[in-house]
């Protein structure tokens, strides 16, 4: 069966609009990551063309004058109040992701890292690019319906919750459904630490043990996952056949490439 790279190479280095919504710290690594293969390679795999946020307080502007890259910033709360609009009314919500689409067209990009983007993505956003996600779990991990078994904003408190010794990252194709998108890479595993005597049964401290986890996590899963994802779409090495299937350098991947242990 024919395989077709999710990007050609030969085209030219991979082009990525940033999607953010707060801090950054995702995309701030996706820069860092292609900045070094550049110096070390005398040319970019992939590059960040422009930065975008829903949020008008992020860190956008600042991480666009770190890296000398222009942003765009469309505050989606602002937006929904001046209509009236609830953020659940994703028929509205697709009149915004149309014109954010419009507002980036300056800056041709196949490509969009979802460098913590918290808007759900509608219909203009998952067709203008080809989405990549970083999702703090293992979503090979399926419930017996062959439901993700870890999806949502709750996937490490929940994880830990039902007893898992150990956390992974995910990255994974922005498609119709929130965490469902077809799998690119899952980190090694990073150990769970609970701190001796405390009491996982008080939704608090579970809440304040999670979090310390994600941070961990964060730096060994997603920092790692992410940029590495950016890569290999840039080398070619992630490929598709006739059914949409994913392949690894001409090895099919159906629950993604899984790194270490």
């Amino acid at each position: 069966m024919k395989l077709r790279p999710l990007h050609d190479p030969a085209q030219g280095p991979l082009r990525v609009v940033g999607l953010m919504s707060g801090s950054g710290t995702n995309l701030r690594r996706i820069l860092e990551h292609q900045e070094r293969l550049a110096r070390e390679e005398g040319k970019p795999v992939f590059e960040v063309v422009v930065i975008f946020s829903d949020t008008w307080n992020s860190k956008a502007v600042e991480i666009g004058r770190d890296h000398d890259l222009p942003v765009v910033v469309r505050d989606l709360r602002a937006w929904l109040k001046k209509r009236g609009v609830s953020r659940g009314d994703l028929k509205r919500r697709e009149e915004f992701d149309r014109a954010t689409v419009q507002a980036l067209s300056p800056y041709p990009a196949p490509a969009a890292a979802y460098a913590g983007y918290m808007s759900l993505a509608t219909l203009p956003l998952i067709q203008a690019w080809l989405g990549v996600n970083v999702h703090p779990a293992d979503l090979s991990v399926a419930l017996a319906d062959g439901r993700r078994k870890w999806t949502g904003a709750h996937a490490v408190r929940d994880a830990i919750a039902a007893g898992e010794k150990f956390l992974r990252s995910s990255t994974h194709l922005i498609e119709g459904e929130c965490d469902m998108g077809r799998l690119f890479m899952i980190s090694a595993a990073v150990p769970v630490e609970i701190p001796p005597g405390v009491d996982l049964s008080d939704p608090q401290v579970l809440e304040g043990v999670a979090s310390q986890n994600q941070e961990r996590l964060k730096e060994k899963g997603d920092w790692v996952i992410f940029p590495q994802t950016l890569e290999a779409i840039g080398r070619g090495h992630f490929q598709v056949d006739g059914h949409g299937r994913f392949y690894f350098q001409g090895r099919l991947v159906p629950q993604g490439l899984r790194l270490g242990k």
